[in-house]
């Protein structure tokens, strides 16, 4: 498999990299337990997408590869990934049935966040027909170099289970399990220099 060539991403790339999330996050258990109607995904989670990884373009977080078949947005240390935003967006968007236990899984993700400054990842995602090409790893190991040289520590929230080998392959460890009354579970996942 050839290397995938990585670049940062800037604010002109914001929706091509939202529609790849978009596509990736489809068949995310947690995206669409929150959101089950394909119109109501299709119109709110865009927006969740940009209140929670929308400050990486800023700061020179956000990667792309190839043509956009892959993205990630990441959080430098200290970057406020914007949680009043994030709930007021859950308040109005999420449905009546889901609302209560999203903002408790909301709260309980909350806890899990390293209080140390830390790399924070709130997505990365795969156009589906791009997936086991090396996207995602190619994305992951460009933004954990920093991490590395810097000695800081990185975090994300699993919200598909398929996914935990990719990340514990780059040194993640999982640090327990976020599940409220019927939500899919959530995997906090945390990873110490190397």
């Amino acid at each position: 498999m050839a290397k995938q060539i990585v670049k940062t991403a800037t604010a002109s790339d914001e929706e091509k990299i939202v529609a790849v999330v978009l596509l990736a996050f489809s068949t995310d258990p947690a995206a669409r337990w929150t959101w089950p109607d394909p119109e109501q995904y299709l119109r709110h989670f865009p927006s969740f997408v940009k209140a929670l990884g929308g400050k990486a373009y800023a700061h020179q977080s956000a990667y792309c590869v190839d043509g956009y078949a892959g993205a990630a947005l990441w959080l430098a240390p200290g970057v406020d990934p914007g949680g009043d935003t994030v709930m007021d967006l859950m308040q109005r968007t999420a449905p009546e049935p889901v609302l209560k236990d999203v903002l408790a899984v909301v709260e309980q993700m909350s806890g899990y966040h390293p209080q140390e400054p830390h790399w924070y990842l709130p997505f990365i995602a795969v156009d589906p027909p791009q997936q086991g090409k090396g996207y995602g790893a190619a994305l992951m190991e460009h933004a954990l170099i920093p991490c590395d040289r810097d000695r800081t520590l990185a975090y994300l929230e699993s919200s598909n289970p398929q996914n935990i080998p990719l990340y514990e392959r780059h040194g993640f460890e999982l640090l327990g399990e976020i599940q409220v009354g019927r939500s899919p579970p959530i995997f906090p996942m945390l990873r110490k220099p190397r």
